[in-house]
């Protein structure tokens, strides 16, 4: 990719598009170039797209002549491999779905335009379960930062995609974290949207009451003009919320002063916690209140309950949602002697060790006699969790904590413990139960890889989030760059 266009936001890069000073088409053959470039370190695509990027360019070259483009429209895109795409195949990192190709598009890509430029369908881990993109049957995703490492998951391909300047930015979907650990990990920026904000129709549900569908971008101005892209009501999606989408550009370079800001004790001095992250945590908050805002600690006493309550609850929907994976409608199908076996044969060769393990725990605690013991328990601890959010929003304007308890680690080094797997969700998931808006801002290095710092405000707040993102953003001077070089 030209270095001239390699260092540009998206927002630069639309508006130097806009303003005639680089093509749709030049853009997108950079964008192509770098992956062709970087893919075979990386592999952050399931499926490249380059004929239709290429189109889509060219057309929105031709209209551009006649101006009336969105901002927006302009920059090619990636978009994770659990949207459904038109005639574009959608895994969903799976092998079940390896054929697949849908006959419609994912709302979000229809909001984004008809001529949207997609460059490809990014790697995740299968049905977007796993934090770390080592569970999609396309084999992992290597981290930029350093290719031993994982990416972080399961929006894993996104970040990498977006932090390797394989593109300016893309969509990834966040159900505990998704979209905020891996951007976190990859040294990128990555916001949940408050749960209906964006249009789940076309996105191939994991747990249908904690799914979103966010942006994945080079800094917060990026992923304001994206979220203003893709968010709006849809009657399509009966949980889509029926509320006005404001400008979220407007007042996104307004500062903190005044503004107040609680720092989540449980969650920061949580002993699962790194010290670089902590430090990292600690140093924004410092930084907060250098720029004008209040800063003070606040508690979310259940929070510490939330993994558990999460790992019932999430599963618990993968059973219902994965049940329609049966072979007989579309996907996979092994042959047998009777639909029984047919059934049973087709899941067992189609799904991954992780999604088998998660269809088995929901399975298990929606069972007779255990439902009131497990999913019943963990329903009551969703909503005191949602009480404690209520409770600090009171006080405070947005919250502060680490994103993922640690950096990047090793490929390989916590596949067999699903544990320990599973507790790089421990800072994410609280804000993806009570389902309010939360973004990952890169808070500097710790052993010369990301940390992310994680903000999290009440419910359709996001100006108010990305303005107070924004302000953090400026304050740690941490500045993207496109890696491997």
């Amino acid at each position: 990719m030209p270095a001239e266009l390699q260092g540009l936001t998206a927002y630069e890069l639309a508006e130097r598009i806009r303003g005639g000073g680089v093509s749709a088409r030049e853009a997108t053959e950079a964008a192509l170039d770098r992956i062709e470039e970087v893919e075979d370190d990386i592999n952050a695509f399931v499926t490249r797209t380059p004929e239709i990027a290429l189109e889509k360019a060219g057309r929105i070259d031709g209209r551009l002549r006649n101006g009336g483009l969105n901002l927006w429209e302009c920059v090619p895109m990636a978009v994770k491999d659990v949207l459904s795409t038109r005639g574009v195949r959608t895994t969903c990192g799976s092998r079940i779905l390896e054929d697949f190709e849908p006959l419609y598009d994912a709302s979000a890509l229809v909001n984004f335009g008809e001529d949207r430029i997609m460059v490809g369908k990014t790697n995740c881990d299968e049905f977007a379960m796993g934090s770390s993109n080592e569970n999609s049957a396309y084999g992992p995703v290597h981290n930029p930062w350093d290719l031993d490492g994982v990416p972080g998951g399961s929006s894993g391909g996104s970040a990498a995609a977006v932090a390797a300047g394989e593109g300016w930015w893309a969509l990834g979907t966040d159900t505990g974290g998704s979209v905020r650990q891996p951007a976190a990990l990859c040294g990128i920026v990555g916001l949940k949207p408050t749960y209906g904000r964006v249009s789940r129709y076309g996105l191939i549900a994991f747990a249908s009451s904690l799914d979103q569908i966010g942006p994945m971008t080079r800094d917060v101005r990026d992923a304001a003009l994206l979220l203003q892209a893709i968010a709006g009501h849809d009657p399509r999606d009966s949980t889509s919320a029926n509320v006005e989408v404001p400008d979220y550009l407007a007042g996104l370079e307004d500062g903190v002063s005044g503004l107040r800001v609680g720092v989540v004790t449980e969650l920061t001095q949580n002993e699962g916690i790194s010290p670089g992250v902590r430090e990292a945590t600690e140093k924004a908050a410092r930084e907060l209140a250098a720029a004008g805002a209040e800063v003070g600690e606040v508690s979310l006493p259940h929070s510490e309950y939330g993994l558990p309550a999460y790992y019932i609850i999430a599963p618990a929907e993968v059973s219902s949602n994965l049940a329609r994976f049966d072979g007989v409608r579309y996907g996979h199908r092994v042959p047998a002697g009777g639909v029984h076996e047919m059934y049973r044969a087709t899941r067992e060769e189609g799904f991954g060790d992780e999604v088998k393990r998660r269809i088995m725990l929901g399975t298990y605690s929606l069972s007779s006699g255990y439902y009131e013991a497990y999913y019943a328990q963990a329903q009551k601890v969703r909503t005191k969790i949602i009480e404690d959010f209520r409770a600090a929003y009171a006080r405070y304007d947005v919250l502060l904590t680490p994103t993922a308890p640690t950096v990047a680690f090793g490929i390989g080094t916590k596949v067999d413990d699903p544990l320990e797997m599973y507790a790089q969700d421990i800072c994410s998931v609280p804000a993806s139960l009570a389902g309010v808006p939360a973004i990952s801002v890169p808070g500097g290095l710790s052993d010369g890889l990301p940390v992310g710092v994680q903000l999290m405000g009440d419910h359709f707040t996001e100006p108010t989030l990305l303005r107070a993102a924004r302000a953090l953003e400026k304050a740690t001077g941490f500045h993207f760059e496109a890696r491997p070089r």
